[in-house]
């Protein structure tokens, strides 16, 4: 009875320690002797131990961090950046197979192609075309990390850090250009009220009693002020043409 009774132990201990439950979110990655067999899961599944070998592969979103990176713009400035990457195993059997490591490998990609790309554009794309190097760096990752069976689904910039000498530099220029656009508009504004002078002298040439009417009015303007000291010696307007008439005589 006993010679029965451990064959009998032996084949349930065996089939006790084959038993694996892979959850929703993982894989299975199962080589006979070494040689890929399959990719199993989610649910029950039985390895059966020294002759089968099971790695786990997660299927989730994975975030990684992308280490801050010293990177030179192509207008030579330096700066630190840093940015978080989002991705996937989309192929659970190329991503064990193809590359020993695919977080680490990853990560180091990230790293090398966010420098890449940083380094030729300027310091202003940098700060005000953030979505458009965020797509062309979530591209390329996309592209070179395909043959692992990993998609790259988002990579955003987080920060981009400067020294205290190119803050400042910023900031002045950021006031020189704001002075530059207040000349103009004061320039411009200045341009229109000269049009508009021009306009008026022509239309008070032709009709002489404007000017008579401007001038009433101005005097009006300026006897109503509060506390005013100005005393006005009215003059007829036609005594100037009277000038006129002797200078031109005289001449």
């Amino acid at each position: 009875m006993i010679a029965y009774l451990v064959p009998v132990a032996l084949v349930v201990g065996l089939l006790v320690m084959s038993i694996r439950i892979v959850p929703e979110y993982e894989r299975g990655v199962v080589f006979f002797l070494g040689r890929f067999q399959s990719v199993k899961g989610p649910g029950l599944i039985i390895v059966i131990p020294g002759i089968q070998q099971m790695v786990r592969v997660d299927l989730r979103i994975i975030t990684l961090d992308v280490p801050s990176q010293d990177v030179i713009s192509q207008d030579n400035v330096t700066v630190r950046v840093n940015a978080v990457l989002y991705f996937r195993v989309m192929d659970s059997a190329k991503a064990i197979i193809q590359v020993e490591d695919y977080y680490a490998a990853t990560s180091q990609l990230a790293q090398t192609t966010l420098r890449s790309v940083l380094g030729k554009h300027d310091l202003d794309e940098m700060l005000s075309e953030r979505d458009k190097l965020n797509a062309d760096i979530q591209e390329i990752l996309d592209k070179q990390t395909d043959a692992w069976g990993i998609k790259v689904t988002n990579v955003e910039i987080k920060h981009v850090d400067l020294n205290e000498s190119m803050i400042r530099a910023i900031a002045r220029q950021a006031e020189a250009e704001r002075e530059r656009r207040a000349k103009v508009i004061h320039a411009e504004g200045e341009l229109q009220a000269a049009e508009k002078l021009s306009e008026a002298a022509e239309i008070i040439g032709r009709y002489p009693a404007a000017l008579q009417l401007r001038y009433l009015q101005t005097m009006n303007d300026m006897s109503t002020k509060t506390g005013s000291s100005t005393l006005f010696f009215p003059l007829p307007i036609e005594m100037g043409e009277i000038f006129k008439a002797l200078t031109k005589s005289g001449k």
